[in-house]
């Protein structure tokens, strides 16, 4: 074994094929309930942490299907090489089983505190359209991106809808886009870090030139912060400034956006900034701005 190969027992080997630290994406689930004010109602909160750990069991047992099905290519990845899998630390029929059971639990997990027609769709969704990623949409250019998004897409309206809360417009856009930005990143990093190999690992990396994810970043970012500003800015019905007193501080949230996503910006045109859950675990100036953001917005809507 490789000596840059962290040596796991089998139990820690699985743990690690899970991705827990992945799991920070499924804190998206408390987002729409946060901005409607009612994150701190102790059915709301019971209903969004069912949908976390429904997403963190699915998300976990896609992420066991994707990398048993993507093994030889990881192993040719400087970093996805270390993978669990990858390292043969896992054996590919387990993580195979093991990916159907998590998914399948995922789904059964939605329904912990009985009938959940809204969140069981919405995890359901999730987990077709995963199927469809691993087992052939990853090869399609821009859809493949598309689909990548939409599960962070699905992970932020579910605690809405697991608790029959209306989504704001602009709350769908900046979701969205926000999605789509993080995932044309992590395409673009993948490139400039694996350089004229990027192929060799996801085929469909030569399908998108520096050009092309440059406009992307720049089209994704500027309709963030343009469809956040008037979620933040708007007085009717779909803003967040109609239904809270301290509009100041919903107001000045959009400092904090701006500057993340110029930091993040910066961050890819170096190679990095590529991986959501090592921005959010990580880097010091994004960790310091979503406090600053959180705080602000905690005095707008909860004060």
């Amino acid at each position: 074994m490789d000596t840059d190969i962290p040596n796991r027992g089998p139990l820690r080997a699985i743990i690690s094929a899970m991705r827990p630290r992945q799991w920070i994406k499924n804190g998206l689930v408390y987002l729409a309930p946060m901005a409607a004010g009612v994150l701190l109602h102790v059915h709301v909160f019971v209903h969004c942490t069912i949908a976390f750990v429904a997403f963190c069991f699915a998300a976990s047992g896609i992420y066991m299907l994707n990398d048993s099905r993507d093994v030889e290519a990881d192993r040719h990845h400087p970093k996805k090489r270390r993978r669990a899998i990858a390292a043969g630390q896992v054996n590919l029929k387990l993580a195979v089983t093991l990916g159907f059971f998590f998914t399948a639990l995922g789904l059964a997990v939605t329904q912990i505190r009985g009938w959940n027609a809204p969140l069981l769709i919405i995890v359901g969704v999730y987990v077709v359209n995963s199927f469809a990623y691993v087992y052939g949409v990853k090869r399609i250019a821009v859809i493949e991106m598309a689909s990548v998004a939409s599960g962070f897409f699905l992970r932020a309206v579910s605690g809405a809808a697991a608790n029959h809360l209306y989504v704001s417009k602009w709350f769908l856009v900046v979701i969205s886009f926000g999605a789509m930005f993080l995932v044309v990143g992590k395409r673009s990093a993948e490139i400039h870090r694996l350089g004229a190999g990027a192929g060799d690992h996801r085929a469909v990396l030569t399908e998108y030139g520096e050009n092309f994810l440059n406009s992307a970043l720049t089209l994704t970012a500027t309709a963030v912060v343009l469809g956040y500003c008037l979620w933040a800015f708007d007085t009717g019905t779909a803003g967040l400034s109609s239904i809270h007193h301290h509009v100041v501080a919903i107001e000045m949230s959009v400092v904090p956006v701006v500057l993340v996503m110029l930091h993040i910006l910066r961050l890819l045109e170096g190679g990095g900034g590529g991986a959501p859950e090592d921005l959010v675990l990580e880097d010091r100036v994004v960790q310091t701005l979503g406090v600053i953001w959180v705080a602000l917005l905690a005095i707008g809507i909860y004060r």
